[in-house]
């Protein structure tokens, strides 16, 4: 909580995380990867594949074509070499690679619904479901990405997202994820001043001002409302309580249903600094979470990632790309921090 609570006084008193938040007219481009403007498919087909095909691997030219190149462009790349050769890059890639640096090459060729999709149908595969991963997903996606990649999902593994939540969770938090999958979520920037004054009132009445929480109103607004209008209700808030919405919530709810109803106050507050903190945690400590900086990075290079670096340079006082030096190594470190850019 107390990481929470400094994640929170970041955000809301530096008016600098404000224009991190973006608006209706907002045209600028946040991600690191751009357009090769002399890209050619064909041309980078064969330089892929002779990277692959080299008795040592050239890793180097892997990563200079996947991770300089749009995932459009490196769609067109894919349908190039498997013209000229028969045979899908994938399954090259597959038998020349391993390890993290195998995931992030995989995990760029596939189209961003796809690749949702298969995180989410990870995160649900074997013994043990990854909540965190499933509310992270469908916590910080638009109504459109959600509807992509459920089209994705169907298509790739034969089945409904929704079944598979429904088999693989319970409880409120099923129900969370499953109003999420419906993609209706508000996305106006209009704020409704009177609505935010009673959403705020009905939240406070559902949790703090009484003995036990009715999750139903907590999730129902925080899975309907806006992000523009979720921070003016967390603002009326403060007039109830002394501690605010997000500590209120805090001690009220645990586990993996205040994971993910945090990862909407948080996103509605200031995403990209919602996803600097993941890639800070999954950074500290014993161990990396090399998953977790993959599915960031990759995820949101072509969305944010600048904005998100941005954010890791305020929130911890270093770059984002010294700590993956200091945490990474190998051909993985290099792919990361090419995506990342030189910023």
């Amino acid at each position: 909580m107390a990481f929470f609570k400094k994640f929170l006084d970041k955000i809301c008193d530096d008016d600098s995380s404000k224009g991190s938040k973006g608006g209706p007219g907002e045209t600028a481009y946040f991600g690191t990867v751009k357009a090769d403007p002399n890209f050619n498919a064909q041309n980078d087909a064969e330089k892929l594949k002779k990277a692959i095909e080299n008795k040592d691997v050239n890793e180097a030219t892997i990563v200079e074509v996947i991770a300089q190149r749009t995932n459009a462009q490196r769609q067109q790349i894919k349908a190039a070499l498997e013209q000229s050769t028969g045979k899908p890059l994938v399954d090259a890639l597959k038998n020349a690679l391993k390890s993290d640096f195998e995931e992030v090459v995989l995990a760029l060729l596939m189209t961003p619904p796809e690749y949702n999709a298969f995180e989410l149908k990870r995160a649900m595969k074997g013994l043990g479901t990854k909540e965190v991963v499933l509310s992270e997903i469908l916590g910080t996606r638009s109504n459109k990405e959600i509807e992509a990649l459920k089209i994705a999902f169907k298509e790739v593994y034969g089945q409904l997202l929704e079944e598979q939540i429904k088999c693989e969770t319970s409880g409120h938090l099923e129900t969370t994820l499953l109003a999420l999958c419906k993609a209706t979520r508000n996305e106006n920037y209009n704020i409704d001043d009177g609505l935010a004054k009673s959403d705020a009132k009905a939240l406070f009445d559902a949790g703090e001002n009484r003995v036990g929480t009715v999750c139903s109103v907590l999730i129902n607004v925080l899975t309907s409302r806006s992000e523009a209008q979720l921070c003016k209700i967390f603002k009326y808030y403060g007039q109830y309580s002394k501690d605010g919405f997000a500590k209120d919530m805090a001690s009220e709810l645990h586990g993996s249903l205040e994971d993910c109803l945090m990862t909407l106050v948080k996103a509605a507050w200031n995403k990209p600094a919602l996803f600097a903190e993941k890639l800070h945690l999954a950074m500290k400590g014993m161990g990396t979470n090399t998953d977790t900086l993959t599915r960031i990075i990759v995820g949101r290079s072509e969305i944010d990632l600048l904005k998100i670096i941005q954010e890791y340079k305020r929130m911890y006082g270093k770059t984002l790309q010294e700590q993956i030096l200091k945490e990474t190594g190998g051909d993985f470190e290099k792919i990361l921090l090419a995506l990342c850019g030189t910023q």
